[in-house]
């Protein structure tokens, strides 16, 4: 057999594009002639392929090599290739059945030794070639564990891979699937009872919350996943291929926690492209989850104001010469911060220095539905609740929401629109007098109105009551405004 073709996948943002490898062994002086690749990665792919070959126990072929990549247009930054281009190799040489690679993908990274190493977007691609029909897709052994829709062959080598491809031989080197670790436990954090309760009203409704205070805002970011509800197959799917974009592959249902330092770059807090690779960002590992900033106004200006886009849209535009990419970024954002830039007990900052500090989240400050104090913890304070009592809770409020929005786009009370607000979701005029009261007077704008009126519902549906009583409508209006209870 002189020529042979077998198929891979390579990604682009979160899209996945299949590939055709064509191989064609032919006389006349021996060469390895690779094209459709980018020039910049040519040399590097023929030497790790033909040493992977070479070192698995074969010999090099001594004819004319010709492997084009198609479609060309498409590009290629990418070492996920290798296996395909190496299996294409072996079966035009008559190393490998050729009726057994017509109907499999190959997807991996070869080293030098024929290891099968993992390739980022690995998850992506497999969805991409099951799309395309293919009834087999060869994975890194590392990878076993990816749930695909056709017959799934790990290969630990490129040795193991075309022993099994001849001869049915089992594969060896399958990584077994670890199980997932418990979550923090709210009963760990005593006291705070009004960040604790600005938190379960958050995670209810999705709103997006802001905590002042020395406290330990970290404990209650790290808790707050374990609240939310567990997110549905398809979500869940869509942030294990952000995640494998990234060296960290992510296999779980739990909503994601993202915590960027200040010192991040915006790069790393929005995303950007590499190589041709794209790199998602802090913003899109948030994904379904929680976006935690801690010493919020530390962060830069560009990024404070940037969050604001994927507030609004969820999602993020990575755009450069290579092209546009669009990765989803819809999140809950948590913030958090000191009172003034001190951050000490012995604090003698003027009253203008802590207004000039928190000013900083000003671009911000009209997304926040909901403020709290946070104190430090001491050790007469009494425990909370746990986790799991609260996250029942926050469970049956989301399930009333979601009966009540059924038919609609939002899924959440932060979701529902302005207009809606005062068309469909209307409170009666007794309930909205002390919100009328603050808008009149300038105390409340129509933005910060609509925000107060969506913790109300979600503050109703936690009462399990079917519309927000004045009471409810008192308390959206103070947590707004994150005074002590």
């Amino acid at each position: 057999m002189t020529f042979t073709a077998t198929s891979s996948a390579i990604v682009i943002g979160l899209t996945g594009y299949v590939i055709r490898i064509e191989a064609d062994l032919s006389p006349g002086l021996p060469g390895f002639h690779l094209v459709g690749l980018p020039d910049s990665t040519i040399a590097e792919t023929r030497d790790r392929i033909r040493t992977a070959i070479v070192n698995s126990g074969w010999d090099w072929p001594q004819e004319r090599i010709t492997v084009t990549v198609l479609p060309a247009d498409v590009p290629k930054y990418t070492s996920g290739l290798d296996l395909a281009i190496a299996v294409a190799i072996l079966a035009a040489d008559g190393k490998i059945s050729p009726e057994r690679v017509a109907d499999t993908a190959f997807l991996g990274e070869l080293g030098l030794d024929g290891t099968v190493r993992h390739v980022r977007g690995l998850s992506c691609a497999i969805a991409s070639v099951v799309a395309s029909g293919v009834r087999g897709v060869a994975i890194p052994a590392v990878d076993a564990d990816q749930s695909t829709r056709c017959v799934t062959i790990p290969a630990a080598s490129l040795a193991d891979l075309v022993a099994h491809l001849n001869r049915d031989a089992p594969i060896t080197g399958t990584t077994p699937r670890d199980e997932e670790a418990s979550p923090p436990d709210l009963a760990d954090l005593r006291g705070n009872h009004d960040a604790r309760l600005a938190v379960e009203v958050s995670a209810a409704g999705g709103h997006h919350l802001l905590l002042v205070g020395d406290g330990p805002a970290t404990m209650l970011a790290e808790r707050l996943p374990g609240i939310l509800p567990a997110l549905d197959e398809a979500t869940a799917a869509q942030v294990e291929k952000i995640y494998a974009l990234t060296v960290t592959q992510r296999r779980s249902r739990r909503p994601p926690l993202c915590t960027p330092h200040y010192t991040n770059t915006v790069a790393a807090i929005f995303g950007c492209r590499v190589s041709g690779l794209v790199r998602p960002g802090a913003v899109s590992l948030a994904h379904a989850g929680v976006l935690f900033l801690d010493q919020a106004p530390e962060y830069p200006r560009s990024v404070l104001d940037g969050l604001c886009r994927p507030l609004e849209t969820g999602e993020i535009i990575i755009a450069d010469w290579d092209g546009i990419i669009c990765l989803p970024a819809s999140f809950q954002l948590l913030l958090a911060t000191p009172p003034c830039p001190c951050a000490t007990g012995t604090c003698r900052c003027r009253p203008v220095e802590r207004r000039r500090y928190l000013n900083r989240l000003s671009s911000l400050g009209t997304r926040i539905d909901i403020s709290a104090p946070i104190e430090p913890i001491t050790w007469d304070a009494q425990p909370g609740e746990s986790s799991r009592t609260v996250a029942d809770r926050v469970a049956e409020a989301r399930s009333r929401a979601t009966h009540r929005l059924g038919g609609s786009p939002w899924k959440t009370n932060a979701q529902i629109p302005a207009t809606e607000l005062r068309t469909s979701y209307r409170l009666n005029p007794e309930a909205l007098k002390p919100l009328e009261d603050q808008l009149c007077s300038g105390a409340l704008t129509p933005r910060a109105l609509a925000r107060i009126l969506r913790v109300t519902w979600t503050l109703a549906d936690l009462r399990a009551t079917d519309r927000p009583t004045g009471d409810d409508v008192r308390e959206a209006l103070r947590l707004w405004k994150g005074t002590p209870a």
